[in-house]
């Protein structure tokens, strides 16, 4: 069976993306130990990665990269923001370090991630962007099963696992 609307997709990959030298960094990867699951065609996955694997069977092997206007996007200049120390010492909590992630929430109570670019007297600046955001990203692995989603996957829009059974 090929990959399209409504199947079920086990798959390995390994992404990388690349430093401002231009060399191959690893970022992940997922293993036939414990593949990617994806309901395809409902908006899960990147766009653009789905379009890569349309028509690609069990057994087939991939290899792709992504701008990175098809992947997190450009980075936006204007998604830094400097947060007062206090946000974090009131509570008790710790001041982070640089290059760490912090959980943050904004005022609808979206949570997202950020990552500390610097810590100053008063403030911890930080970067709202994706941490893959400008980055190209090359993703390669192979396809491990295709399958028809079951009608309960399709109601709620996700795969329940290689087999079609939820793990609950």
């Amino acid at each position: 069976m090929n990959i399209s609307e409504n199947t079920v997709v086990s798959l390995t990959y390994e992404l990388h993306t690349t430093n401002e030298e231009g060399q191959q960094v690893f970022v992940e990867k997922a293993d036939e130990q414990n593949p990617l699951v994806f309901l395809y065609g409902v908006g899960m996955m990147l766009p653009k990665f789905e379009e890569h694997l349309a028509g690609l069977k069990t057994g087939d092997e991939y290899g792709f990269e992504l701008s990175a206007a098809d992947g997190y996007g450009e980075l936006d200049p204007g998604a830094f923001a400097d947060l007062p120390k206090s946000m974090f010492t009131e509570a008790g909590g710790e001041i982070p370090n640089v290059g760490d992630v912090i959980p943050l929430q904004d005022n609808n109570g979206n949570q997202f991630r950020a990552g500390v670019t610097a810590v100053h007297d008063e403030t911890i600046a930080v970067d709202l962007n994706h941490p893959m955001a400008g980055k190209n990203l090359m993703f390669n692995g192979v396809i491990l099963s295709v399958r028809e989603a079951t009608q309960d996957e399709l109601a709620h829009g996700h795969a329940h696992g290689a087999d079609g059974h939820s793990g609950h």
